[in-house]
């Protein structure tokens, strides 16, 4: 099996670390006036919306900003993984560069990228991060690569259905984006080293989830912080 490999944190450069931390904060935040209301970023997504139905989208019709051409949705489907569901998050074509068409799924302006998918527990925190094939979320399969490069076009700027799970939702993907590329690159090797052709890899039922990270927010934040910390004495010295 293909290894999954995490950018270590000496690769990463002093702005990448900025950023980092910078989301950690507006992550906080988003806790912050949650909990003081006793609310939680799961709970605020299904506000509303009636019964709780495995494979049914929440909010219902998805939730998009047509500005930065981002989107995402919550649902739960994964019996063999403890997790109450997850979010997946995507950039549609206003927000892919041009170049070739993908190799499968929609074209156009109706192309649409999966960037990463994020597990939350029943208490609505965030456990996992993974990439999935692209018959999972019926995406426009384009090389990684080409997604990296427009990771941090994701941004939902709007208030619905919720202004501080949007804000954590954008924040997430500020503060792990050295994992979410390295699962993208990843998903790309697990895809290519398939027996079967391509085409049909990625219409294969029996390969779903490509790769999956356990995350923290705590530890990553201590982390950086540390790395920070050091570079600035050894620059000192």
């Amino acid at each position: 099996m293909t290894e999954l490999q995490i950018p270590a944190l000496s690769a990463l450069t002093d702005q990448q670390i900025l950023t980092s931390l910078a989301a950690v904060d507006d992550i906080r935040e988003s806790y912050r006036v949650l909990e003081k209301a006793g609310l939680n970023i799961v709970g605020e997504v299904l506000k509303g919306q009636g019964p709780f139905y495995e494979l049914d989208h929440y909010p219902q019709g998805d939730v998009f900003d047509a500005e930065s051409a981002s989107q995402y949705y919550y649902h739960a489907h994964r019996d063999d993984h403890d997790e109450h569901g997850h979010f997946h998050l995507f950039l549609r074509n206003g927000a892919i560069p041009l170049g070739e068409a993908p190799v499968l799924g929609p074209a156009g302006d109706d192309q649409v990228v999966h960037l990463v998918a994020i597990a939350m527990d029943a208490w609505g925190y965030p456990t996992d991060l993974f990439a999935v094939n692209r018959w999972v979320t019926d995406e426009s399969w384009l090389p990684a690569n080409r997604i990296v490069q427009v990771l941090d076009r994701f941004e939902m700027d709007h208030a619905y259905p919720s202004w501080p799970v949007n804000r954590w939702l954008t924040a997430m993907v500020r503060c792990f984006r050295p994992q979410i590329e390295a699962l993208l690159l990843h998903r790309d090797q697990v895809v290519a080293a398939h027996p079967l052709p391509l085409e049909e890899t990625l219409e294969d039922r029996s390969l779903d989830i490509t790769g999956n990270l356990p995350i923290d927010v705590e530890l990553w934040a201590t982390a950086l912080a540390e790395e920070q910390r050091q570079r600035a004495g050894r620059r000192r010295a």
